[in-house]
């Protein structure tokens, strides 16, 4: 029998690992080409449980995730972006896509600096209604200093500040709903190790260095109106389009909208000459100004 070197042997089980995924992914795309015999809901469900498994697999050989930025340097992507640590932040999460986007201030708008892969949320496109319901939340948030936790059983996290104020007008219920390190998730939204180590470094200096607290969107999919249409049957959609004017008002004017909740509704109003834009979201309603924005019910006559 001949001996191997240690090279070698690392090298036969690096093998072994990259065939094991290879035979993995085939048996996804195999999952994938029959997803389209069943209900467009239940499809895209199995669609995103693949796509959960192949990330998680990914994550448990220790293999970064597609589209994961170049951690290692960072320095070097935030002078390539004119950007600086300390800079204010802006977050937005997408459930459908699996991605996390970091914005940083820059000449007086934000700049998308980072797209993170999200490894990992739970339950289904949609809000979370209840304790135990697994769900991720969706919704808009606000996170403080007080929100982080260093010493997390998942590495690092920090809460989204689940229930705000529309969830509680909606009798809604949960707590501790994070953005975390990992890839194990009951609700929450799960990083891996490294990319959360990122985030926590770009965040916890803006709060450092001035900003109070910083808002983060938690959308079901990117709100285009293709994918508006998209999901117009489904359950959730009447939700979903009372998000989409704070999703447009961001997109217009590159600065996060000033959320508050009004008879159950969402309200945004233009954050382009608000003195703070990331401030909790609280049930107040206010005269409408200048781009302010409503979600569609507002238009409906009321009885």
């Amino acid at each position: 029998m001949v001996e191997r070197t240690p090279q070698q042997r690392a090298a036969r089980r690096h093998k072994r690992r990259r065939g094991f995924v290879a035979l993995f992914l085939i048996g996804l795309a195999i999952i994938f080409a029959g997803v389209w015999l069943i209900p467009a809901e239940d499809a895209d469900q199995a669609l995103i449980q693949a796509e959960r498994r192949q990330r998680a697999l990914r994550a448990a050989f220790g293999m970064a995730l597609p589209g994961t930025p170049d951690l290692a340097n960072l320095n070097g992507r935030l002078e390539q972006h004119g950007v600086t640590l300390g800079a204010p932040v802006f977050v937005r999460i997408f459930k459908r896509e699996f991605e996390l986007e970091m914005w940083m201030l820059r000449d007086g708008k934000f700049h998308r600096f980072a797209t993170y892969p999200v490894c990992r949320w739970s339950g289904r496109l949609g809000p979370k209604l209840a304790t135990g319901d697994r769900q991720a939340p969706e919704g808009f948030y606000s996170v403080d200093s007080k929100s982080l936790n260093p010493n997390s059983r998942w590495h690092r996290s920090f809460n989204l500040g689940f229930p705000n104020a529309f969830d509680r007008a909606h009798g809604r219920t949960g707590s501790f709903l994070m953005v975390h390190g990992g890839c194990s998730s009951v609700g929450c939204y799960a990083m891996t190790d490294a990319v959360i180590d990122e985030i926590w470094r770009i965040v916890t200096v803006a709060l450092d260095q001035g900003q109070k607290r910083f808002q983060v969107q938690v959308l079901p999919f990117r709100m285009t109106e293709a994918n508006i249409e998209r999901y117009g049957g489904h359950a959730h959609a009447p939700f979903w389009r009372s998000l989409k004017p704070g999703y447009d008002l961001f997109e217009a004017e590159l600065v996060p909208p000033v959320v508050s909740v009004c008879g159950k509704r969402y309200a945004f109003n233009s954050g382009a000459r608000a003195k703070d834009v990331s401030g909790p979201v609280l049930s107040q309603c206010q005269s409408p100004k200048p781009g302010h924005q409503t979600s569609p019910d507002d238009k409906k006559p009321r009885a």
